[in-house]
């Protein structure tokens, strides 16, 4: 039986789990690892076509090497999900780059294929804690495991995700949607189950998609571009209210995140770091550099055909 470690769990990780336990490949188990794997994995078991493919789930805590060898045990793949949204920039360092680090050096211990998901943004020069984290984390991948696979997601959305529905819940209280900047900064929104296929195609270790990603760092947008003014509008089309879209200036959202940071995660949080974050464009690399390999081509060419989901396709299935 080839094993399939799922380490992470959260809104991707389950897309990814479904769909490698979906797949009709009947010598494949999945095993979902995380600190809290135990409600994903019963959602699971009550939606997928193949329950009898899924192991008992396992708890794991990236931070502790000793604590991976024996999950990782006789798997073939390894799917790292290491990240976090919120935290002090040690917690990132922890979590990020040095518990992205545990893992590859675990999957190298036995020889497993290592799948990686970063972010698009990536920078190891960056001062915003979370993109520069996930550059070492990427680093410290590739130094371990030199034919990983690295997925390089943009804005990723789906039925659970914490973007879109964000921003539709905010516009039930507030009387105005605020974009910073005028709302000018750029995102390529991804479907979740595209993210899915892709990983699910790679884990296949096929020798022909092996070839071209092996070693690949591959962002991963959708069909679409879109200013952040143009997603709010999107939000508000879709979730019918009307609410104007105001701008502010970038450094009263650096004045709101300064306070907001320090107060508990909730619907209304905003850090500096992510103000910081919405100077710059989260869209596919360009030419010939790192990132630019066509993830579209990857799932239309190997998945059985079929086109990326657009954000006007999927958005009113689970806004209605």
């Amino acid at each position: 039986m080839s094993k399939i470690v799922v380490c992470g769990a959260g809104f991707l990780g389950s897309y990814i789990a479904r769909a490698l336990t979906n797949v009709a490949d009947p010598i494949r188990t999945v095993q979902i690892a995380s600190r809290n794997p135990t409600k994903l994995h019963k959602l699971l078991k009550d939606s997928v076509r193949n329950p009898e493919r899924l192991l008992p789930p396992v708890a794991v805590d990236i931070t502790k090497p000793e604590s991976l060898s024996p999950v990782f045990r006789d798997a073939s793949v390894i799917v790292s999900l290491v990240g976090i949204m919120h935290g002090t920039p040690r917690d990132f360092e922890t979590i990020q780059w040095k518990g992205a680090s545990n893992v590859a050096e675990a999957a190298k211990a036995i020889n497993a294929k290592l799948i990686h998901i970063s972010a698009i943004g990536a920078d190891a020069n960056s001062i915003v804690p979370y993109a520069r984290t996930k550059a070492l984390g990427e680093q410290s991948v590739l130094e371990h495991c030199p034919d990983a696979t690295i997925f390089r997601p943009s804005i990723v959305f789906g039925p659970e995700d914490d973007f879109f529905n964000r921003f539709s819940r905010l516009s039930r209280y507030l009387p105005f949607l605020p974009v910073f900047g005028g709302g000018k900064s750029k995102f390529q929104p991804v479907y979740v189950g595209d993210i899915a296929r892709a990983v699910e195609l790679v884990a296949r270790k096929d020798p022909q998609i092996e070839k071209i990603v092996s070693g690949q760092i591959i962002e991963a947008g959708g069909p679409e571009v879109f200013t952040y003014r143009e997603i709010m509008e999107i939000v508000l089309k879709y979730n019918h209210r009307r609410r104007p879209i105001i701008s502010l200036p970038f450094w009263l959202g650096v004045l709101q995140g300064t306070v907001l940071e320090k107060l508990p995660v909730n619907l209304f949080t905003v850090t500096r770091a992510q103000v910081e974050q919405l100077k710059s464009d989260n869209i596919v690399a360009q030419g010939d550099g790192v990132g630019a390999f066509p993830f579209k081509s990857l799932i239309v060419e190997h998945s059985g055909g079929g086109s990326l989901k657009s954000v006007h396709e999927i958005l009113p299935q689970y806004f209605r």
